[in-house]
């Protein structure tokens, strides 16, 4: 897509009202699976908004679903649901229905990817890491510390770090310095520092503003749209055994591991390591071209 997409014929912002939205959306009829079908090989060929239109609404009641389950973030609902929207539109240009997947399958992985980046970018003024094993980390140690009766503040014994470290597939460093992070609450940069005085300094009297202006900011998001344009186009290079292999190792949720896909492909590992490395060339040449 050559520019960030939005919601096809809602106005949906986070001052629309939620529970008027959730009403509206329960309207459109979900698609029984052969009707899906058609709809997506027809847009796949068209492009038609009309029936752009059809599978999104009938998916919209999916990332009100998603959604609902970061609601213990403290973001606005309404705005993860925007995001999960602009997702869902992806998921619409991407989804190959020729591949024998429904699309809500395809879907959700869209509409997860555009909340979880939303709320890593949003749920802490301290920018969190954005590796494989720290996204699995934010996302499940609250979820498993829940399981485990374990409150925040509450120090973990080195078994249970081990255990949980285990479970996810990462080290106990990794889980001891997530869990350190996600325990510290952003503080107000309204507090004031000296209260024994009615005018006392606030921490915000300190900060420099080092942002960009509006300018920069443009240029910015220009910038990253160009980008993104390249890279959709960039795309096409691949058949569709490298762009399988290649999401699935660089951009999953869940990364698959070599042996993973050299038994889904009956080829070696060092065959799916040489396929993903050449992906990547091809589309870096790819996007030199274009540009």
């Amino acid at each position: 897509m050559d520019t960030e997409p939005s919601p096809i014929g809602l106005d949906f912002s986070p001052e629309y009202n939620l529970s008027r939205y959730l009403q509206e959306i329960r309207k459109f009829p979900i698609l029984e699976q052969d009707e899906e079908y058609a709809l997506a090989v027809k847009y796949q060929k068209t492009h038609d908004k009309d029936i752009a239109y059809k599978l999104v609404t009938s998916h919209l009641r999916l990332v009100v679903k998603v959604v609902s389950k970061y609601k213990g973030y403290g973001l606005p609902i309404a705005e993860m649901i925007s995001e999960g929207n602009i997702g869902l539109l992806y998921a619409i240009e991407k989804f190959e229905p020729e591949k024998g997947f429904r699309f809500s399958t395809y879907a959700l992985w869209w509409i997860k990817a555009s909340v979880q980046k939303y709320i890593l970018n949003s749920w802490s003024l301290v920018k969190l890491g954005t590796t494989a094993a720290q996204k699995k980390l934010f996302f499940n140690l609250r979820k498993i510390k829940n399981r485990l009766n374990l409150t925040d503040d509450r120090e973990m014994s080195q078994q249970v770090l081990h255990h949980i470290a285990k479970s996810l597939d990462v080290s106990v460093q990794e889980v001891t310095e997530m869990n350190t992070r996600l325990k510290a609450h952003d503080g107000s940069l309204n507090a004031v520092l000296d209260t024994s005085s009615d005018g006392g300094a606030e921490w915000m009297d300190f900060i420099s503003d080092s942002k960009p202006n509006q300018e920069e900011s443009f240029a910015y998001n220009e910038t990253m749209r160009y980008r993104r344009k390249l890279f959709n186009e960039a795309l096409v290079v691949l058949n569709p055994r490298e762009k399988d292999i290649l999401f699935k190792r660089r951009l999953a949720e869940k990364t698959a591991t070599l042996d993973d896909l050299s038994k889904t492909y009956n080829i070696s590992k060092e065959r799916v390591r040489q396929i993903e490395l050449n992906s990547i060339r091809k589309i870096t040449k790819a996007v030199g071209v274009v540009q």
